[in-house]
């Protein structure tokens, strides 16, 4: 069978809002048949993540992580629907697993839309003035310049980065997993990481 392309990979995603590698893993083993695919996304409840996003997620816990003998510390909160799921020590291991991975992988936000608008300017600014574009087309150039806020975000928004434990999924996938696993809808609201020494804008 030809390798999965990115477009029906995009397809499944948008008709059930599981996680791309869900999805690619899920074309694999249905030899590329859409339908197929969705009934096993299905069966598994990943597809039923999306669908559970639009739910209020209004319990939830507080937690912290402090690494490298108290040079680096992280505090975190992340949202479930019910008490009872606050509770479970699968949830708070899952947001154990976001405080290390926060640790280690330093991002600056939750998502793209919560990236200062100072930051992407800066990040557009040093892509527009490089030495590997000085000469480009303007048409050339514009798409250079977000092919690198792109990148940009895969590093620095906390649910587009790899997963430290498994890196051929993000973590936005690694929550959708957690999600359809809980039957509860999941939000990471906000986290802040302290490293001895950094500067203090």
């Amino acid at each position: 069978m030809s390798e999965i392309s990115a477009a029906i990979v995009k397809t499944l995603r948008d008709r059930t809002n599981a996680g791309m590698m869900d999805c690619k893993k899920a074309l694999t083993e249905a030899a590329g048949d859409l339908d197929a695919a969705e009934t096993l996304l299905r069966k598994k409840g990943i597809a039923s993540a999306g669908k559970k996003a639009s739910r209020a997620a209004n319990e939830g816990i507080i937690a912290s992580y402090i690494h490298m003998a108290g040079r680096v510390g992280v505090l975190i909160e992340v949202n479930c629907e019910t008490d009872f799921v606050a509770k479970n020590d699968n949830f708070r291991d899952f947001v154990k697993d976001l405080t290390l991975h926060i640790a280690a992988a330093s991002p600056v936000c939750v998502s793209r839309e919560q990236v200062p608008a100072a930051l992407l300017e800066r990040e557009r600014d040093i892509a527009r003035n490089s030495d590997k574009v000085k000469g480009k087309p303007a048409a050339i150039l514009d798409k250079i310049v977000e092919g690198t806020i792109e990148k940009y975000y895969a590093t620095a928004c906390l649910l587009e980065q790899p997963f430290i434990k498994n890196d051929k999924q993000t973590v936005k996938d690694f929550v959708a997993s957690k999600i359809a696993e809980l039957g509860e809808n999941i939000v990471v609201r906000r986290f802040v990481r302290y490293q001895v020494g950094e500067s203090v804008d």
